[in-house]
Order: C-alpha cells, then sequence, then structure tokens
C-alpha cells in the first residue's frame, strides 16, 4: 500500500489547522465559514481513512525519515476514524452553539484541529518521545479550549487546575521515558518490546518502574482514582461543547496509545500491575458513583458519570492479560460511550445555545412538554450511558463484564453491575425532571429553533445509539450496524498490531 496514501488522513487535518489559521487574520470571515471549512477538512480526512480500512496492515512510514517513530496499522486507522468522526460530530452538533458565543473565533477551530492533529499522532506513535510531543500538542490544545468562555469566571480556575495538574503529570510520563532508556537504551516500543521479551528478574526493574510512572499519565488523562480532581472543576468552567469533546473523543485518543502499548510492547509482563489496576478499579467505581448521586447541576454530574465509565473501561484493560478479547470490548465500549456522551453533552449545548437555562435537573422540568424531540433524544443517550437493552451502551456494558468474568474478575464485574445499578437513579432522575414534573414558569417562555444543523445531527446519534443496541436483530443485513461486524473490526485492528 502507497505509504502517502496513509498518512493522508493526518495532513488533511494538519493541512486543516493551517488553513484556519491563515483565515482567522481576516475579519471578513464569519463563525459559520470556519465551521464550514473544518467540516470539509474532516470529511475528506474521514473518507480517506475509511478507504484505506479494507485490509490489515502495518507500515513503519518513511522509517528512513521517521526512524520508526510512526507507525501507521489498521489498528491505529480504526482509532483515527474514530477520533476524526468524533471531532466532526462535534463540530456539527455544536454549530448553532458557536455561532450564539461570540468568544468563538476562527482561532478556536484552529485549535480544535491541532487537538485532533495531536490525537491522532499520538494513535500511530510507536515511541515514546513522539507519544509525548503528541500529547502535549493535543493536551496544551484542549487547555486552551477549556478557557474558552470568557463569559464564565469558572474558567480561570478550570484552565489553571487542569494545566497545572496536566503539566505536572507530565513530568512524571518524561521521569518513566528516561528510566526505560537507562534499562533498554531506547524510546522505541518495538525494541522496548524486544528487551522485555529477552530479559528477566533484576533487568526489568526499571522498565517496571518506568512504566507504572507513565501509567499516573495515562490515569490521569482519564481521570481515573486518584487522578480524578479536576474533572467537576474543569468540565464545569469549560464551554459545554469542549466537555463533550473532552469526555468522549480525548479520552478514546488516549486509549489508543495505551492499549497498543499493554498489548504489543508489555504484553508479557502486564500482570505485574494487576494488583494496582484491581483496587483503581473498585475505587474509581465507588467514587465516580458517589460523585455521580450527589450532583445537582446536570454537567457536574455528567463530569462524574464520566468517571464511573472509565471504571468500566480500566476493568475491561484489567482482563487484557488474561484474555485478549477484552480489547475488542474496549474499543467496543469507547464507540459506544463516544455517542452516548457526545449526544448527552452535544444536545444540552444545542438546548442552551441562545439562552443560560436548564443547568441544573430542576431546569430540565417538563422538557418533554417544551420539546418532545429533544427529550427524547435525551432520553436515549441517558439511556445508553445507564446500560439499559436496546442502546449500544448495554452491549458495550455486556461485553466488558462478559470478558471480566472469563478473565477470573467476577467480584469486580459484580461491583461495576452494582454501579451501573446505581447509576440508574442519577441518570433516570434526568428523565423523570423532563417527564413527570411541569416547566419552570421561567422556562416556558424561551424560544427554541429546531431546524439547525445540530437538531439533526443529534438524531443521527440518537439513532445509532439504538441501532447500536438492536442492530443485529433488525438491520442484520447492513453490515457496518451489525454488532457482531463491529466486534469483527476490532479484532482485525488488533490483529495489525502482531504483524512482523
Amino acid at each position: 500500500m502507497n505509504e502517502f496514501i496513509l498518512i493522508i488522513p493526518i495532513l488533511t487535518v494538519l493541512i486543516a489547522s493551517i488553513v484556519l489559521m491563515l483565515l482567522s487574520m481576516y475579519d471578513k470571515f464569519s463563525t459559520k465559514n470556519f465551521i464550514t471549512v473544518a467540516s470539509i477538512f474532516l470529511i475528506i480526512a474521514l473518507g480517506f481513512s475509511i478507504g484505506t480500512f479494507t485490509e490489515i496492515y502495518s507500515v513503519k512510514i518513511y522509517s528512513d525519515i521517521f526512524n520508526n517513530a510512526l507507525i501507521f496499522d489498521s489498528f491505529s486507522n480504526f482509532f483515527s476514524i474514530l477520533l476524526i468522526f468524533g471531532t466532526l460530530l462535534t463540530l456539527l452538533i455544536g454549530e448553532h452553539y458557536f455561532l450564539h458565543r461570540k468568544y468563538f473565533k476562527g482561532e478556536f477551530f484552529t485549535i480544535l484541529m491541532f487537538a485532533l492533529f495531536g490525537m491522532i499522532l499520538l494513535a500511530n506513535a510507536n515511541e515514546l518521545i513522539t507519544a509525548f510531543i503528541a500529547l502535549e500538542i493535543a493536551s496544551f490544545s484542549v487547555y486552551v479550549m477549556v478557557g474558552y468562555n470568557s463569559d464564565d469566571s469558572k474558567r480561570v480556575e478550570a484552565i489553571f487546575k487542569y494545566l497545572v495538574l496536566g503539566s505536572f503529570i507530565g513530568a512524571f510520563y518524561l521521569l518513566g521515558s528516561v528510566l526505560i532508556y537507562g534499562a533498554t537504551q531506547t524510546t522505541n516500543l518495538t525494541e522496548i518490546a524486544v528487551y522485555i521479551s529477552n530479559h528477566s528478574g533484576n533487568d526489568l526493574t526499571l522498565v517496571y518502574i518506568g512504566m507504572t510512572l507513565i501509567l499516573f499519565t495515562f490515569l490521569f488523562k482519564i481521570a481515573a482514582f486518584p487522578f480524578q480532581s479536576w474533572v467537576l472543576d474543569v468540565y464545569r468552567g469549560a464551554p459545554m461543547i469542549i466537555t463533550a469533546y473532552m469526555a468522549a473523543t480525548f479520552k478514546i485518543a488516549i486509549f489508543s496509545f495505551f492499549l497498543r502499548v499493554f498489548l504489543q510492547d508489555i504484553s508479557n509482563v502486564i500482570d505485574f500491575w494487576d494488583s494496582i489496576m484491581y483496587v483503581l478499579v473498585i475505587l474509581t467505581l465507588v467514587f465516580g458513583t458517589w460523585l455521580a448521586v450527589s450532583q445537582k447541576i446536570v454537567k457536574r454530574m455528567l463530569a462524574a458519570s464520566s468517571i464511573v465509565h472509565t471504571g468500566y473501561l480500566l476493568l475491561a484493560f484489567l482482563a487484557l492479560g488474561q484474555n485478549i478479547e477484552a480489547a475488542y470490548a474496549t474499543m467496543f465500549y469507547l464507540i459506544a460511550y463516544l455517542l452516548s456522551a457526545l449526544g448527552a453533552f452535544g444536545l444540552i449545548s444545542h438546548i442552551i445555545s441562545e439562552t443560560s437555562v436548564r443547568v441544573t435537573f430542576e431546569d430540565f422540568k417538563g422538557l418533554s412538554k417544551e420539546r418532545p424531540f429533544l427529550a427524547a433524544m435525551m432520553t436515549i443517550f441517558l439511556l445508553s450511558l445507564a446500560g439499559i437493552p436496546s442502546t449500544i451502551g448495554f452491549i458495550g456494558k455486556f461485553h466488558v463484564f462478559t470478558e471480566a468474568i472469563s478473565a477470573g474478575f467476577a467480584s469486580l464485574a459484580v461491583l461495576a453491575i452494582i454501579a451501573t445499578i446505581v447509576s440508574v437513579y442519577y441518570y433516570f432522575r434526568l428523565i423523570a425532571m423532563m417527564y413527570f414534573y411541569p416547566a419552570n414558569a421561567s422556562c416556558e417562555s424561551q424560544g427554541f429553533n429546531d431546524k439547525r444543523v445540530s437538531t439533526y445531527v443529534i438524531a443521527f446519534i440518537g439513532v445509532l445509539t439504538i441501532l447500536g443496541g438492536i442492530g443485529s436483530a433488525i438491520v442484520f443485513f447492513i453490515p457496518v450496524i451489525n454488532i457482531d461486524s463491529i466486534i469483527s473490526i476490532a479484532q482485525m485492528t488488533v490483529q495489525s498490531l502482531f504483524i512482523k
């Protein structure tokens, strides 16, 4: 396969970043122009990514130039498709939100494209320092976007907390990389994997320590216990649509790299972290559930619930050492969470795009009477997040719990099921507000214009959420929607990791 064709998607995103940056110098271009240009570039990148998704491949791209620092394979392409698709949905679902917030200028969309570039680069990284640079490109872009809401006083606290803690945890990653280099004399993941397979005992001490420090960065970025302290305040202070982007798309980028490391490079020694991961799964599920139950602001509730979903994903990661099929469950769950979280956060941004109401549970009272379509869509997303049957969230949880039990972690699976049952309370609490309470007098007069792009995108995500849960039963003739086909695609992509 032509190497240049493989890099077209990431090049397209990089070119989009530069073009948008140049256009942002001119005031004559409106926010809608920037959304249109960014969307066109993303559609082109998505088209090329899907076009190369026809076979299993693994290519260390232009190895004479990049010295095997980048690898383009079916695995990275799978995540590139999700990242581009998630960014495109974020742009479209937030179209009305962007247009009614004066602080969203052309520079914002430039930063968004640079964030996506860093995420795709991270998915294709085959070297620790390259991965760190990619992670920082994405992270610093997100830092800036978090503090973009000039109308919210909470933004200062949000951006500084995220920036300081993120920079601090980045030092752990670099220290871990130094220790691994000291032991192996390389930072190339393929060469590190060879070293691990040929050594044991004391020879791997520095590798264990270094990987543990890098693991801290992973846990911080996905907001696992005890690194979740930033989540509520950062999500609260960020613009709603950026909260959606962080909760869904950015988390996928983090998993893309660390799933590669766990499967391909340290699979021989992954059991070393089982005890740590076991405890972290318990604490993440328990603490995240407690936070979610105690929240009164919907945005903070969804932020806290994202910690619980991190616990489910960590459970799948824990099962990787004993059962490689847990990788397929992880990838499926990331798709399910992308649709459900992006739909829920995006719908809220859609509602509040012209107003500041509907922030607390009380503000959602009577939404089903004012806007039955939006209430129905929100119900679908919440049902999926809660793991109710007939939604893609249920299928995702089913695969994660099944693989955890198969790997011998039945007790953790039971705890995760209990956390799922508890989640019904805080998700259904919002549903009850929409359907069983009269609308607030202050909200009844609010006007909405549902003839906008974001309305159709919400409907599209809602349909995917339902079809992802019952696709095998009623639309088995459409392969891309068939649940078994998604798992088969995940299996194919993982196989590309082991091509020599």
